[in-house]
């Protein structure tokens, strides 16, 4: 039968009972989609072509010796926490739809293409979501990408290997446009964490019956139809069968120093003092640094950083309803169906510790980021929806609250109040809202087709 990407039942990838249709898209879809991949070390090529047939010998010859399918990923998570056998690097394609188009895809044959953002490119949709102007993106971001090859391991030195490889394969036609390395950061208690300080990338759709079984879901249910990262690959041998994902990639800098003054100006003006402190970045991130959520409870600690919870009783005094959990997913269900699978992972190399209280003039203002990355069905209705009408968007959740304070762009004229006692209605003097203090530098949508595709070429 075909694949069913409705089914919110979560996926028993493993089954004995498990249809023929199913397995054959298993065996056929890029890793990192359905389930995260470990990649603390990670490379990322970004690529033009300038010759069809190399192009395409090029991607066939990655595709064939260094792409591993869904299923073999899932059967090394089973094995690593059996007895702890280490699995294989990661390696993923993705294609813009310029990259498609000189891989000898026409204009038509794009068309069937689903996604219209995808179609239009990441450079013609800037005003979707407020990005500054392609001149002011790097470099690199301003050139016509045609694909990127993402390389990863839990160790640098498979990468390193693993990244020489590939590159000595590269065509003399092609050539690399820019290359991005990521390196996971953790804090004491071995949480990823990104730039600002804060545990990142708790809550995510889950969608294989493996990481479902590990979470409590009495408030919050974690399991996600396929339909939320997956699409037919309209140029597979067998659309029923072959998927694939539209895949966002934004660089997005990161200014340390800014946001800590940030945080300890908020603190001042709320008159926090001691550990209560604390909660002036809560209010802005939505969890505490240790990823304990601030509609949870009213300090940080107790225990494993929580994800079943919703903000349905909280109507701003406790997290305020700009924070940016809350604003990039507000936990109710009907919009289950905009969430993305995120897999983003931290850039840039610092000298201070960013998940203690040291002073903000010790942080870095620029050189560190988040290389942004998420799997769509739809760019259109889940990534640029979420950053426009949520991120962006003042009135989002309830008049007047401001812009997202971590991810939100455009200007900011409205002034903005914060609960200044936990759980209580008294609300601050209203405020101007808080200084953007992330950029995004450039990016790309890609199309990550289904390993059929890519062998097939």
């Amino acid at each position: 039968m075909p694949v069913d990407l409705t089914n919110a039942r979560p996926l028993a990838w493993d089954s004995a009972t498990l249809d023929a249709d199913t397995k054959e898209m298993l065996d056929n879809l890029q890793p990192n989609i359905l389930r995260a991949h470990v990649r603390e070390h990670l490379s990322l090529l970004f690529i033009r072509f300038n010759d069809i047939s190399d192009g395409k010998r090029f991607l066939r010859t990655i595709a064939t010796r260094h792409l591993k399918s869904a299923r073999k990923h899932l059967e090394e998570v089973r094995a690593f926490g059996k007895d702890g056998r280490p699995g294989t690097p990661y390696v993923g394609i993705g294609i813009s739809k310029a990259g498609y188009r000189d891989l000898g895809h026409s204009v038509e044959d794009l068309r069937r293409f689903g996604d219209r953002a995808f179609r239009d490119g990441m450079k013609r949709r800037i005003a979707e979501v407020n990005d500054p102007a392609v001149t002011e993106w790097e470099a690199a971001y301003q050139r016509e990408i045609h694909a990127v090859v993402l390389i990863g391991d839990a160790r640098p030195e498979p990468v390193a290997k693993l990244r020489k490889e590939i590159l000595g394969q590269l065509p003399g036609t092609a050539r690399v446009l820019g290359e991005e390395t990521g390196a996971g950061m953790r804090n004491p208690a071995g949480d990823g964490i990104e730039h600002f300080g804060y545990v990142d990338g708790r809550s995510q759709p889950l969608f294989v019956a493996d990481e479902v079984a590990k979470e409590p879901r009495k408030h919050w249910n974690p399991a996600f139809p396929l339909g939320n990262v997956l699409v037919a690959d309209p140029f597979a041998p067998d659309a029923n069968r072959h998927f694939g994902s539209y895949f966002v990639f934004r660089k997005l800098e990161q200014d340390v120093r800014a946001f800590k003054e940030i945080e300890r100006d908020l603190a001042d003006a709320l008159g926090l003092t001691g550990a209560d402190r604390d909660r002036a970045g809560a209010m802005l991130v939505g969890r505490f640094k240790d990823g304990t959520p601030i509609t949870e409870k009213a300090r940080a600690g107790g225990g494993p950083v929580g994800n079943d919870f919703t903000f349905d009783a909280d109507t701003g005094d406790k997290c305020p309803f700009s924070g940016h959990i809350r604003k990039t997913n507000p936990r109710f269900d009907s919009i289950r169906n905009v969430l993305m699978a995120r897999r983003g992972q931290t850039y840039g190399e610092r000298a201070d510790r960013p998940w203690d209280d040291a002073p903000p003039e010790t942080r870095p203002s620029g050189g560190v980021g988040l290389l942004f990355m998420a799997f769509n069905s739809s760019l259109e209705n889940q990534f640029e929806f979420t950053q426009r009408d949520w991120a962006d968007n003042a009135d989002f959740l309830n008049p007047g609250t401001g812009h997202d304070p971590v991810i939100g762009q455009g200007v900011r004229d409205i002034k903005v109040a914060f609960p200044k006692v936990w759980g209580r209605p008294e609300q601050s003097a209203p405020q101007a809202q808080v200084a953007q203090t992330v950029t995004m530098r450039g990016g790309e949508y890609f199309f990550m087709p289904s390993l059929a595709y890519l062998r097939g070429l």
